[in-house]
């Protein structure tokens, strides 16, 4: 797995977790952020990439920094 690999990865899990300390569900999340279930599974399990609007998107909606995200 190559460096940029890794942070794709990593930023998936860190959305994964957030998500389960803040109590919502993938569909849950999905729903505040306009987006399918599946659309937010394939980025927190890395098979998918994410634009920077959706990242501050996700943040808000999970009440913290870009930086908490990306802190990898």
């Amino acid at each position: 797995m190559n460096n940029q690999t890794t942070k794709i990865y990593s930023l998936g899990r860190n959305i994964f977790e957030r998500r389960r300390e803040c109590g919502y569900s993938q569909n849950k999340l999905a729903e505040i952020l306009d987006i399918s279930r599946e659309h937010l599974a394939k980025i927190e399990t890395a098979k998918r990439t994410l634009s920077l609007d959706l990242l501050i998107n996700i943040a808000d909606a999970l009440k913290i920094k870009v930086r908490d995200l990306i802190d990898f």
